[in-house]
């Protein structure tokens, strides 16, 4: 689905080949500083490389419309942002801002909010929620978007152990039933072990590692 040749951006990343399969789920693990967000960031041309190639299926990265593009590789980031309103005014923005004029019915919103394990009500007030709580509701808003590919930076990095583990369960359960594509940074390597199909493993902007994992 992707495929990075010779990449390398700034001082931060050199990578001489990954390869990132289509309705798999990948972790990117590695050390603190180690260019785990620089990479996701290449996936929807947020950034682009100042060298080499990247191809999303079987084109060019370059030659997509950026914005058409991040309708399709949509990104979550570590701290995502909540605008002014309510839950319901949190999970509907996304589809605004993306220009899809779909009619959301409130029982199919609150079903999203089960996924992601946040007990609210549609009127709640967003801004008056804990950090982990708006995590999980930006969470909850690009699964309604629906992209064919999720970028996700520690989705879960405000969670306790707990909630972390529930939260991404169903989030892996959610694209794979739905045969989506998650790229997901973690910090935690049990979430990796567990979930991942494949593992990428980044030290000093380096892919050190890349491979599949064995969960027998």
């Amino acid at each position: 689905m992707f495929n990075f040749k010779n990449v390398k951006y700034k001082d931060i990343l050199d990578i001489k080949d990954l390869h990132i399969e289509k309705n798999k789920i990948t972790c990117i693990v590695g050390e603190s500083g180690s260019g785990k967000t620089t990479l996701l960031k290449l996936f929807n041309k947020l950034i682009s490389p100042d060298k080499g190639k990247i191809k999303y299926m079987d084109k060019n990265l370059r030659d997509f419309d950026s914005v058409k593009l991040r309708r399709e590789v949509v990104m979550l980031p570590q701290s995502p942002a909540i605008y002014e309103g309510s839950v319901k005014d949190n999970l509907l923005i996304g589809l605004k801002f993306s220009e899809k004029d779909e009619v959301t019915q409130e029982d199919s919103l609150m079903k999203i909010l089960k996924e992601v394990s946040l007990n609210k009500n549609l009127q709640d007030n967003a801004e008056k929620m804990s950090g982990g709580e708006q995590q999980r509701l930006a969470l909850g808003r690009i699964i309604l978007l629906d992209p064919n590919v999720y970028l996700l930076d520690e989705p879960s990095s405000a969670l306790d152990e707990e909630t972390e583990y529930l939260v991404i369960e169903k989030m892996v359960d959610h694209v794979r039933k739905n045969n989506k594509t998650l790229i997901m940074v973690t910090h935690t390597k049990r979430i990796a072990e567990e979930f991942a199909d494949n593992i990428v493993e980044v030290k000093k902007g380096k892919i050190v590692s890349s491979g599949g994992v064995d969960h027998e």
